[in-house]
């Protein structure tokens, strides 16, 4: 049970993200002396994303924590702010970072995204039996057990979350019946090892021309679409006036509430017509998630409008505005990674981090062998693993432009999420030692 942080208040928990952001952003404009070689090692996106981690794990601020009522009663609490940034902050940064999009030109980019995608799905179905042999050649009772306690069971959680998301992994536990008293555990392997993978993903980012250098990687697709989007860009660019940026808050925030207002009436009509979106262990289940519709919604209105004359507010710092955005969930993800929790749990720890390991490898192998630029490596595994909320801040942590590269792979993922978990775990239960 985690005790309640020094501060509980979202308001004082925001401002300190915000401040955070801000000291880590005037830092990273410092061209000389310490500071220039720190964040040559230390890329501005990854420590936008450990520091709140570190106050989290000095129990500073938290995401979740217990509080004992009155009455002796445990009361778990959460914080708010992941929520807001996700279903707020996040399909409003969708559409003003897909407002100068060129959706041809983004086809342009040809199968090497989807190869990456489907890639890093395989790398998780294949993962977790491959993780399970090898723990239970020296640890047999981590990856063991017995009726629904059996680790598998749990294990087949991850698989939903690795490839789809939330709801998959919902899904994946309704399937399963895994034991609910053990169910914290899995969620701590989960938040701990996919934390960690984006950590060195945002460290490989500040890196990528050497990583694209070795993959031997044609990146003159991906150029063309930055250079496209950049010199529109630049040709409506001006100084916003307080209109413009009102504008552009209206246009941002009205299509929030469209894709709510869309998302929670299609979610609603589909489950009161189609009884199979109301069975987790269906394939269309995923059509019955609300943040599903939310992002799809978002992301089409946004390129709805990249056809109209709202493009040209991208002139007025539209994708910056969106940007903003996009960090401010960074550091609402990174509060979520508590570090004091790493060793909590060494054995299924242990599996989670073999898994990845065996995920990642496959990406980097088939990239080799495709000479896929690091970008498709990178938005094609948090498609999966992590899915819409972490997919667009990878990928527009290359160039806001591609923002929409990480929603579109990431919708895969909510679709396949379900039966590709179901696949890894029928794969586990073979894997798990008998007992």
């Amino acid at each position: 049970m985690k005790k309640a942080p020094y501060i509980t208040d979202d308001t004082i928990v925001f401002g300190l993200l915000l401040f955070l952001l801000a000291f880590v952003f005037y830092t990273s404009s410092i061209k000389e002396g310490f500071w220039k070689k720190f964040y040559v090692i230390f890329p501005s996106l990854l420590m936008c994303y450990l520091l709140p981690s570190v106050f989290s794990s000095l129990n500073i601020i938290s995401p979740e924590w217990n509080e004992i009522a009155e009455n002796g009663e445990s009361i778990t609490k959460k914080s708010s702010i992941y929520f807001v940034a996700s279903r707020y902050l996040l399909p409003a940064a969708l559409v003003l970072m897909t407002l100068s999009i060129d959706l041809k030109a983004m086809f342009k980019l040809g199968p090497k995204a989807l190869i990456m995608f489907f890639t890093g799905t395989i790398g998780v179905v294949l993962g977790g039996p491959i993780a399970i042999l090898i723990v239970s050649i020296f640890s047999p009772e981590t990856v063991g057990g017995n009726g629904f306690d059996a680790v598998w069971r749990g294990l087949s959680t991850l698989a939903g979350s690795w490839i789809g998301g939330g709801a998959n992994q919902a899904a994946m536990l309704e399937v399963f019946k895994y034991n609910q008293e053990k169910y914290g555990a899995m969620v701590l392997v989960d938040i701990v090892v996919a934390n960690i993978w984006m950590a060195v993903l945002l460290f490989g980012i500040g890196r990528k021309e050497k990583i694209d250098g070795w993959l031997k990687a044609d990146n003159s697709s991906i150029e063309e679409l930055k250079n496209k989007v950049s010199t529109y860009a630049a040709s409506v660019t001006r100084n916003p006036t307080l209109t413009d940026l009102m504008i552009i808050l209206g246009i941002a925030f009205t299509a929030v509430g469209l894709s709510h207002w869309g998302s929670n009436s299609i979610s609603d009509i589909l489950k009161a017509n189609f009884e199979a979106v109301n069975d987790p262990t269906s394939f269309v289940s995923t059509f019955g998630d609300r943040f599903f519709w939310m992002v799809t919604f978002a992301t089409a209105l946004g390129i709805i409008f990249s056809y109209t004359k709202l493009k040209e507010y991208e002139g007025a710092g539209a994708s910056k505005i969106g940007s903003v955005f996009i960090y401010i969930l960074v550091a609402s993800i990174g509060m979520k990674m508590d570090l004091g929790s790493v060793l909590s749990n060494p054995g299924l720890l242990i599996v989670g981090l073999i898994w990845m390991a065996f995920h990642v490898l496959l990406l980097v192998a088939v990239g080799k062998i495709i000479k896929a630029p690091f970008f498709f490596l990178a938005v094609g595994s948090k498609a999966n693993i992590g899915g819409a909320a972490s997919a667009p801040i990878i990928a527009s942590a290359f160039h806001p432009s591609l923002a929409s590269v990480g929603v579109l792979l990431a919708v895969f993922g909510y679709v396949v999420g379900t039966y590709g978990a179901l696949l890894c775990a029928y794969l586990m239960e073979i894997s798990a030692p008998i007992q």
